[in-house]
Parts: structure tokens; sequence; C-alpha cells
């Protein structure tokens, strides 16, 4: 890939939280590290950014942005344009992506999805599929092929909206604070909120192990499996040996994909 000299900010717009990631140039093999990271929470106010950005939004930088939050989307378009910058910002679509997906309706994945898969495209065995692991407010659970097309996978609750679930829509269990896969508790609760913990711990971890095998089941050799998220490094033990934490592979996908775009 040829590099891209102009800086890039990365934008990853979830549910609950917005990372930035500032890159410098991007080119060459494996996935591109960002120069620094910023994350803040997706209603917070803009104007509170650190300086460098604040920077970056002056200089000759591109904003690429992959958002599945609409309204926070909305907002930083609508900061960048009232603080007068002079940034571009770009919005990440799947048919922007190098990438082959192979879905009933690619325009309907989640970009985040599909910019992990890129990132992981990037730093995955050639003969191996690999599958990527986001812990975020939801948990997905995606495949792609050793031929580097997304094909999909799973989609399950995120442990902090399992555990409002749990509040929301029965009489009695409290609310309890668990936003994230963070320590382990012990499997066996000897009171209502520890059981909760239990249940919510270790099902979203068993169910993680249980769509790997799954996955992985048809395929002739074994996948490579990338973690991703904000309790990926207190959850990748517990998943096996093989499974390797990549802090920042859907900064580094947005970037690799908007290197391809100049």
């Amino acid at each position: 890939m040829k590099p891209v000299s102009l800086p890039i900010v990365a934008v990853d717009i979830g549910n609950s939280r917005i990372k930035f990631g500032i890159f410098e140039a991007v080119g060459g093999t494996g996935l591109p590290e960002p120069l620094d990271v910023f994350e803040q929470a997706a209603i917070a106010d803009f104007t509170q950014l650190p300086a460098l950005l604040q920077q970056a939004a002056a200089g000759p930088y591109t904003w690429w942005m992959c958002s599945v939050n609409r309204p926070a989307a909305i907002r930083l378009d609508q900061w960048l344009e009232a603080t007068k910058k002079h940034a571009t910002l770009r919005r990440l679509t799947h048919d922007l992506l190098p990438l082959a997906v192979e879905v009933q309706h690619p325009e309907h994945v989640g970009m985040d999805r599909l910019a992990g898969a890129v990132g992981a495209n990037r730093i995955r065995e050639s003969s191996r599929a690999a599958i990527v692991i986001d812990l975020g407010s939801a948990i997905t659970v995606d495949l792609v092929s050793a031929a580097g097309v997304f094909l999909g996978g799973a989609i399950l609750p995120g442990i902090g909206m399992s555990a409002r679930a749990l509040h929301e829509f029965t009489d009695q269990l409290p609310e309890i604070a668990m936003h994230e896969l963070d320590e382990p508790p012990l499997a066996l609760g000897k009171n209502t909120a520890d059981a909760m913990r239990s249940g919510l711990y270790w099902g979203a971890v068993g169910a993680i192990r249980e769509l790997i095998t799954r996955l992985g089941a048809d395929l002739d050799v074994r996948p490579q499996v990338f973690l991703t998220g904000g309790a990926a490094p207190a959850v990748a033990h517990l998943l096996g040996p093989d499974v390797q934490h990549v802090p920042h592979l859907v900064l580094g996908g947005i970037a690799v994909a908007a290197a391809t775009n100049p």
C-alpha cells in the first residue's frame, strides 16, 4: 500500500464511547499504530477534547469517521462545521472499505465490525481465517475467511446492557454496576447480586467461547482470534492461549481504509 502522508484522525463512534486515533501516515504492512489515542463518553461535549485534537481540527487533517451512533456522528459533524475549522470529515461506508463483504445486506453491517475485519486482514496469516471479537456495548464475534472476506458473525448484548435488562425487566433483581468484563467473579454467588455478576460474566465468556468453536468448526485450519474492546485484556486469557489482544484494531482498520480513499 502506498503511504498516505496527510495526517488522519480516525474516529470510532460507538453507542457509549468515542475513540479518536491520530495517524501521521499509513502504509507498508501490518496494522498502523496511532501516534496518540483519546477516548470520551459518546454524550460528552466535543469542546472538551484535548488540545492535540483541537489543533487537528484546525490543521490539514482528514477526519475519518466510523459510526454506529447516528446522533453522536451528527454532533461531531456539527461541531467541526461550527468551529469553522479546516479539517475535512469523511464518513466510512461499506463500499469504501478494502474488504469483500458476503452477507445479505452489507450496508446494514455495523461499520465498527467491518473496520475491525479490515484491521484483522492486515495482521492475520494469509493462510488462516480470523475470528474478530469486539467487547463493547454489544459484543460482536465475526468471521473473516482465509481469502480476507467478511462472512458475518454473531451479536450479543454487552455485559452492561445485560445487567440493565435484568433490573429493568424483573421486579426484584437489583441494578448492579457491571459495565465491562473486568475481574472475573466467583462462579458460586452467595447472594443475589453476586449470583447476577456470576451469570452475567461467565455467561458472556461462555457464549464467546462457544461462538469461537462453532465459527471455526468447518475450517480446515484453526483460525486466528483477535480480541479488542475495553475489557479485552482481562478476558483474553480466558478464551484460549492463541487469542491475541489488539487494542486499536478498529482505529487501525479505519486508517487502512482511509489510505485507500485519498
